[in-house]
């Protein structure tokens, strides 16, 4: 699979796992690797800032097919599948953007910011 199979696979099990969050049949380790997976995915800030060289790319191209791909695994198969079929065409238009997903993202780099200033005036 090349790397452009790969990115379209990705926006079909991105509205999947949201959906599967939702499910009934998925479990409960799963539903919190699939929040974390689907609050990042649908940020509308970036763990790393795209703007940092290299950097800033690099946990679009490595993070987030990883949480995808650790989401899957811990998904049933059947639940998985059956959630891709329900999510064909479910973001068309693009994936939505809310701020609120951007809560563990900001709360994150404060945590970040606070401990190098706190080793900083220690």
């Amino acid at each position: 699979m090349n790397l452009k199979e790969r990115a379209e696979k990705l926006k079909t099990d991105i509205p999947a796992i949201f959906l599967a969050l939702k499910d009934k049949e998925t479990p409960i380790a799963a539903k919190l690797v699939a929040a974390v997976t689907v609050a990042y995915a649908l940020s509308p800030i970036d763990l790393i800032p795209d703007f940092i060289p290299v950097l800033g790319y690099l946990d679009d191209v490595i993070l987030l097919p990883a949480l995808v791909a650790l989401t899957i695994r811990l998904i049933p198969r059947e639940t998985m599948e059956k959630n891709r079929k329900l999510a064909e065409g479910l973001w068309k238009n693009g994936k939505p953007k809310k701020w609120y997903y951007a809560i563990p993202i900001v709360l994150l780099w404060l945590i970040v910011i606070w401990l190098i200033l706190k080793a900083v005036w220690l």
